[in-house]
């Protein structure tokens, strides 16, 4: 893979414009527009809640959310930071003296399920198998940090099984479906994506539920770290990740 297209990868606006083009994971996609002044103002008073992400970054490390209500003005929490402002002036100003000289984009804000008062959102891991076919090889829910805004883990977020995050808000049958509608979801971005990154073998696709359970796409990692899938009890996810990576890496 060239160099320039393993930049492009790290984007999330340009991995965003990829998905775009196909009609059908489209509507899968939050509202994602570059940082300016007008997006803000317009995005902010049009959906009540957005994220705020630098173009380039892992981790969650650098995502704030922010917030408008009309009683209480605006929010932004970056961490367990929360800070308030009655303008729009005063909230505009502090956060673009906060961004600094870094590309950010604007998201329209998924109000992600709860479990234990606590947000979730879903890994699938995506890879090739030996037979050249895109297969969702792991699925597992992320439990964010009960004072943070992400659910990384490396942000204090807790893999844990799906089953388990969802068990309150589902039935039995309708949690296997969903499962498959999110493996299916996952498949198609991977066919999508390798388009464009053809030695590509392996994605993250990190999906969240909002409180109808329709699934959206949160955001495409090219190097899914495949270890929170060893985090479960049940080896068994991380034991088809690990021998499929392990090809992937051979070939």
């Amino acid at each position: 893979m060239t160099a320039k297209k393993v930049q492009s990868g790290q984007s999330k606006w340009y991995k965003t414009q990829l998905l775009l083009k196909n009609e059908w994971i489209k509507s899968f996609i939050p509202d994602t527009r570059r940082m300016s002044r007008r997006n803000l103002e317009q995005m902010i008073h049009s959906y009540g809640m957005i994220y705020i992400k630098p173009e380039r970054g892992t981790y969650g490390i650098g995502v704030i959310r922010a917030e408008r209500r009309e009683r209480e003005g605006y929010t932004y929490q970056y961490e367990e930071t929360l800070r308030r402002f009655t303008t729009f002036e005063a909230f505009h100003h502090s956060l673009v003296k906060k961004l600094g000289k870094r590309s950010y984009l604007l998201q329209k804000g998924v109000h992600l399920l709860k479990h234990n008062g606590r947000r979730f959102d879903i890994r699938v891991m995506v890879q090739l198998s030996p037979k050249g076919v895109w297969e969702a090889t792991g699925i597992i829910g992320r439990l964010g940090h009960p004072r943070k805004i992400v659910t990384n883990y490396h942000s204090g977020g807790k893999p844990t099984a799906v089953e388990h995050l969802l068990s309150t808000h589902l039935s039995a049958q309708q949690l296997m479906q969903l499962k498959g509608d999110m493996n299916r979801l996952g498949t198609r971005i991977a066919v999508q994506l390798k388009k464009t990154f053809p030695h590509h073998r392996q994605f993250g696709v990190d999906i969240g539920l909002d409180r109808s359970l329709k699934p959206w796409i949160i955001e495409v990692n090219m190097n899914p770290d495949p270890y929170i899938f060893n985090q479960l009890k049940d080896k068994s996810m991380y034991r088809r990740v690990m021998r499929y990576r392990r090809y992937g890496l051979k070939h």
